[in-house]
């Protein structure tokens, strides 16, 4: 919205929530499976092929963010269209960290390991993160020459906006990390499972 103001056009928040929000909708239906798709396909030739996807999403939308957050007062078309590639690409791992942890978690404590993954993304997410921007624009706009400006208040949300390119590389980062210990922990679940197996096939012949 203050993107389109500072262009010298006037927009209702509900149009711009609604068109932000058809994008996102289009942009994750898109995005989970694309990434789903092409880790499927890549399993066959790299058993790595899960973080790895999920790592090429988070970093290949952190150019985009950061021309959405750059150009946003020049040209309003363009920006929806690079956050609609942006958000396709940060959703291309929805499906396949469910699927990563699915593989190596041991089933008697999946239940507890998706919960605790939703419930952490949630929190540093949805709840936690728009605090934090609302907190670095507001500090950044306090110390500014013209608080308060329409123009000046752009310009702090562009600043604190500006974190989120960080930390999608960082994600990224910690996917290729996952990359590297997958095939051991994949292994040791699934040693865990045929333990547990053999152990109550012998119960129950004892039995």
């Amino acid at each position: 919205e203050y993107s389109i103001r500072v262009q010298g056009w006037q927009e209702e928040e509900a149009s711009v929530s609604l068109i932000f929000g058809v994008i996102t909708c289009a942009a994750g239906f898109l995005g989970v499976a694309i990434g789903s798709e092409t880790a499927r396909r890549l399993r066959r030739v790299n058993p790595r092929a899960d973080p790895l996807v999920c790592a090429f999403g988070l970093m290949s939308c952190a150019p985009f963010l950061f021309l959405v957050i750059a150009l946003a007062k020049y040209n309003t078309t363009a920006i929806w269209v690079l956050i609609f590639l942006g958000e396709t690409l940060l959703c291309l791992n929805w499906a396949i960290v469910t699927d990563i942890l699915l593989y190596i978690v041991v089933p008697h404590r999946r239940s507890t390991a998706e919960a605790f993954q939703i419930l952490l993304s949630h929190a540093l997410g949805d709840a936690g993160s728009p605090y934090m921007i609302g907190a670095i624009s507001d500090s950044v706009e306090r110390n500014s020459r013209i608080p308060g400006a329409v123009g000046m208040t752009f310009v702090c949300l562009q600043y604190a906006l500006y974190t989120s390119c960080f930390v999608a590389v960082l994600g990224g980062g910690f996917f290729l990390a996952t990359a590297l210990y997958l095939q051991k922990d994949r292994a040791r679940a699934q040693k865990d499972m045929r333990d547990s197996n053999s152990i109550g096939g012998t119960t129950t012949s004892g039995e």
